[in-house]
């Protein structure tokens, strides 16, 4: 089969993938398409254009919730016994291990797929590479790489949890046309337009968490719930995170008040008053008890803390403060902000992101893939940090 054809099957693939974004993780993202060659389905996929080489496809799937069925066995159920002598395409390694489902390697060998084109190795310890040599050792043709910057790219959050042991970091905030995020005297409310602000609750179901700092949390008093405006059940209840060090979040705020309604985690240091962790725990919040001495220890034991938890992405929606230490720890992975049509001036006021910074504008981290939206009166622009 031609080169190109295989990009068409695999992209397909990689698409399909999307698809289980905000419902597997921790779990990858997964698409497998399974084709033969003298096979034509009439009713054939388009993949947005007309195209007979999809008609070739006899069974496709993604991974759709973790703790189900892995893309391979919806691909292979579609097919039945279709693919038998089939090629599959799939965007990571398949599993050769028993964890929620059973290993999809031995599905795979058992259905007689002939040839299997894999487009990025699987990082993961009890995979990274045994699923390939499983699949080998049972005379498969296997190939990897096709299309592997895409594939890395669309796992990327899940590939730095196994890789760098934290989660993958979304700073998210709202300024205005002179970059600031609050007055000198900190108001906020509000920066941006509530066509912005309804997109923010569409990234919300879509992660593990949401983080911001006990600043934040006092001037703002938000509630960092997921408020969909169909009323659409979410996607996912996030955590609310608040790096609060010493223990000064109000019992009267909107957290406070909602913390046996959605997870509250409260991030104490050292220097927490006596008796401020039980109270919380009281209340029906979790309380993490962090003892290093520097507020960037605490950062980097959280983050580490998290992923251990299972976490693959986190929303961190501010303030400066939190946002700088991040940046100056080059561990802000993406970048959303909103760009407001408003001035407010003032040497004083609040910029977005705080910390020590760069000196040199040379250094200056940038914004790779970037997307400019306009949303309603503001102007949105997404990318990834590159440092």
């Amino acid at each position: 089969m031609s080169s190109s054809v295989d990009q068409l099957y695999m992209r397909r693939a990689l698409k399909l993938a999307a698809n289980g974004h905000g419902y597997v993780e921790p779990n990858p993202m997964v698409g497998c398409v399974i084709v033969r060659e003298d096979y034509t389905n009439d009713a054939a996929p388009t993949d947005g254009e007309s195209n007979e080489a999809l008609s070739h496809i006899v069974g496709e799937g993604w991974h759709e919730k973790y703790g189900e069925a892995h893309a391979e066995i919806n691909a292979l159920a579609q097919a039945g016994s279709l693919a038998l002598g089939a090629t599959m395409y799939v965007t990571l390694e398949p599993c050769s291990h028993f964890g929620k489902t059973p290993p999809c390697v031995d599905a795979i060998i058992a259905a007689g797929i002939k040839r299997v084109v894999v487009a990025m190795r699987d990082p993961f310890p009890k995979v990274d590479g045994s699923g390939i040599q499983k699949l080998t050792a049972a005379g498969i043709d296997v190939s990897v790489g096709l299309l592997e910057s895409r594939a890395t790219e669309l796992n990327a959050p899940y590939i730095t949890r196994i890789a760098k042991k934290r989660p993958w970091v979304i700073a998210k905030w709202a300024m205005t046309l002179d970059g600031k995020i609050a007055t000198r005297i900190g108001s906020s409310y509000w920066i941006s337009s509530e066509e912005s602000r309804r997109r923010v609750h569409e990234w919300r179901e879509n992660v593990d968490a949401i983080i911001i700092g006990s600043r934040t949390a006092m001037e703002d008093d938000p509630l960092l719930t997921v408020r969909l405006p169909d009323g659409r059940k979410p996607k996912r209840t996030p955590t609310r995170i608040v790096i609060d060090s010493g223990g000064t979040l109000s019992v009267f705020s909107e957290l406070a008040l909602t913390a046996r309604e959605a997870p509250l985690l409260l991030v104490f240091g050292p220097n927490t008053p006596e008796g401020k962790k039980a109270f919380w725990e009281s209340k029906g919040a979790e309380v993490l008890l962090l003892n290093a001495p520097e507020h960037e220890q605490r950062l980097i034991l959280l983050l580490e803390n998290l992923a251990e938890r299972g976490m693959t992405n986190v929303l961190v929606e501010g303030g400066g403060e939190l946002l700088g230490r991040l940046f100056d720890l080059e561990y802000i992975d993406e970048a959303r902000v909103f760009v407001c049509p408003k001035i407010v001036g003032g040497k004083e006021a609040v910029v977005p992101v705080g910390g020590v910074g760069r000196e040199l504008m040379r250094k200056a981290a940038t914004l790779r893939g970037k997307k400019i939206e306009a949303i309603g009166p503001d102007v949105l622009m997404t990318g990834r940090i590159d440092y």
